[in-house]
């Protein structure tokens, strides 16, 4: 199992429509996600700098072919056309990335 995590801003204009979305998320893209080897999937809001924090432990063996299946999936497609908008990415991630993923330094059980 891998642990992971990433972050992305959101528009302030945004906020109350994305959390109202994640509220009622369609079950074919939680079906996608879980058959993508995703577990334990949470994002988390910073009001106050607009940021997303998202967290996941993947318990598949190869994270960029169970990332293109997401990817390609026609659903998964239509839900990031109406996520995508809302979010801002930041400046500073590496090139192909969209959230900007997140190096592990400490972890505890």
């Amino acid at each position: 199992m891998q642990r992971m995590g990433m972050m992305i801003g959101i528009k302030p204009d945004q906020v109350a429509a994305y959390k109202r979305l994640h509220a009622e998320t369609w079950p074919d893209i939680l079906a996608m996600i879980s058959k993508c080897n995703i577990t334990n999937y949470s994002i988390y809001l910073n009001d106050a700098e607009n940021l997303l924090f998202g967290y996941w432990e993947y318990t598949g063996k190869d994270f960029a072919a169970d990332g293109a299946i997401m990817a390609a999936d026609p659903r998964t497609k239509e839900w990031w056309a109406i996520c995508m908008p809302m979010q801002e990415p930041l400046d500073t991630r590496a090139e192909g990335e969209w959230w900007s993923m997140m190096e592990e330094v400490f972890h505890h059980d």
